[in-house]
């Protein structure tokens, strides 16, 4: 699981759809061919309800506020990391612009940073987030 999997499953809730490629590929091929029928009959076919968006902002206020210490989500990816419980080094930093493909100088982390926040907010809309534009640009 990429660190931007593990973002996605700690904001939005078990069994929305954001979440349900957090898995290993191999796992969920694994387990769709297990679950495949035996016979050559189609599958029915399931309506995919649209799920709910997530206001990702409540959310991360709501972790926010339960920890004594005071964290800038709203602009630091390394205060959004730490919000979110995971490593927010230099190495896991560049791990996740790697994974979201970041194009600039992974040495100059200042730029790495701020490109990083706005892209992981850009991400988090995209999959089905509610998130204020003043986070996204």
């Amino acid at each position: 699981m990429g660190i931007f999997s593990t973002i996605l499953s700690k904001i939005f809730p078990v069994g929305h759809p954001a979440t349900q490629n957090t898995q290993d590929p191999a796992a969920a091929a694994a387990a769709t061919a297990a679950a495949a029928p035996a016979s050559d009959a189609p599958a029915p076919a399931v309506a995919a309800a649209a799920a709910e968006p997530v206001d990702v902002e409540a959310v991360l206020t709501g972790l926010a506020q339960q920890r004594s210490e005071t964290l800038n989500w709203r602009s630091s990816i390394v205060d959004l990391m730490k919000l979110l419980d995971l490593d927010s080094s230099l190495a896991a930093r560049k791990q996740l612009a790697e994974e979201l493909n970041f194009s600039g100088d992974m040495n100059d982390s200042a730029q790495m940073n701020v490109w990083l926040h706005k892209q992981v907010m850009t991400k988090l809309a995209e999959n089905g987030g509610k998130v204020p534009d003043d986070l996204k640009n």
